[in-house]
């Protein structure tokens, strides 16, 4: 079979328009796939190290817009198994302008607690002891600091949307580690600039528990403790607790499989009308064939191998093309996708999914000229 493939190759090339724009409309179908396959991975299957594992989010049981008091944090300090808890309030604003490089979280914390809690960050004994000490000081990430051009000692001022009020900060610390694209600033004083029946409100308590073992019991005791107060808590593992909020949107898997099985769909279609019309052509070639003994399973073999050929190379393409634009859509989307890059196990299917774009278009045509007979195939010489 493997002396038939000359003849595949020089049939790619009869129409190479007509090849090119096929190889590119599977690579365009299969780059998306690959995309799409980042983002599944990025919001349902991104590893949990052992740091994010002891790591628990409060937030109010019927909207993560509503308040709770900030007592609650001493409350659930108390709970057996935990270690630290600090206030985790969003700020939001606009840094300089609403370019990429100037988009990161801004998040309005207890600056003697915070380094205690996201133990993977590591920041200068001396930096950190001028970021709790300085009321105006924030302390933000490496990959932040180099991407903004931001230096220690740099006053900077964040406009508020979310809170009516200017913050007026100073860089007092950098510090670095896995995903150090946030930055923290000083609860109290947030507070001290807001209106006071907006003061001691806390959308979110980030908790540490001194073990893994202690997660599941201590957001069932933190929610049984506040069950029937008037702020009900909803407390869950940082990981669920960003996926529960995330599928709040809507059914986001199903979103997901239907945009991804919707494009393959439509590729095959694309893919299925040029086979024909390529099979159509060659119709008076493939009465020649037979005549000149081969069989017809020789000549459904050729036309597949020439479907398969053109898909799966633009399923390399595409693979290659979705590498590149997730690394790119994460650099640029620093600070709200992390991990968002092709997942090793997305190649193979991506290929899967290429070659059976391949195979589904290209059976039905090669089965029509299988079944042509040398006398009806020869009819087109005239």
């Amino acid at each position: 079979m493997w002396k038939y493939l000359p003849f595949t190759f020089k049939n790619l090339l009869r129409n190479r328009r007509r090849t090119i724009l096929t190889v590119l409309s599977v690579t365009v179908s299969v780059s998306l796939l690959g995309v799409l396959l980042a983002v599944y991975a990025a919001f349902f299957h991104r590893e949990v190290s052992e740091v994010r594992a002891l790591r628990l989010l409060t937030g109010h049981k019927f909207s993560i817009t509503n308040v709770m008091p900030w007592y609650y944090g001493d409350r659930i300090r108390r709970v057996d198994g935990v270690q630290e808890v600090s206030v985790l309030n969003w700020f939001g604003g606009t840094y300089i302008d609403n370019r990429s490089e100037h988009m990161f979280p801004r998040v309005a914390v207890e600056p003697e607690k915070i380094f205690n809690i996201f133990t993977e960050f590591h920041v200068p004994p001396e930096q950190l002891a001028a970021f709790q000490r300085d009321r105006q000081a924030i302390a933000i990430g490496k990959t932040l600091a180099e991407r903004a051009g931001l230096k220690l000692g740099q006053r900077i001022t964040i406009k508020g949307d979310i809170y009516p009020v200017d913050l007026e900060l100073v860089v007092r610390a950098i510090f670095e580690g896995q995903d150090d694209f946030s930055s923290f600033f000083h609860w109290k004083y947030l507070e001290e600039g807001i209106p006071k029946s907006w003061r001691n409100g806390a959308a979110l308590f980030i908790i540490r528990a001194k073990s893994a073992e202690d997660v599941p019991r201590i957001a069932k005791a933190v929610d049984e403790q506040f069950r029937n107060s008037s702020h009900p808590t909803r407390t869950a593992a940082e990981g669920a607790y960003v996926l529960e909020f995330v599928e709040q949107l809507g059914n986001v898997k199903l979103f997901l499989v239907s945009i991804a099985g919707a494009v393959v769909f439509t590729i095959l279609l694309v893919s299925a009308n040029t086979m024909a019309m390529s099979v159509r052509e060659r119709i008076l070639e493939v009465g020649v064939m037979k005549t000149l003994g081969f069989t017809s399973t020789s000549v459904v073999a050729m036309i597949i191998a020439e479907g398969v050929a053109m898909a799966l190379l633009g399923g390399l393409v595409g693979v290659a093309l979705s590498y590149f634009a997730t690394q790119a859509l994460e650099s640029v989307a620093v600070g709200v996708v992390t991990g968002f890059v092709l997942p090793l196990w997305g190649v193979p299917i991506c290929l899967a999914v290429a070659i059976l774009i391949g195979l589904v278009s290209s059976v039905i045509p090669a089965w029509m000229a299988a079944r042509t007979t040398i006398a009806d195939a020869l009819r087109h010489m005239g």
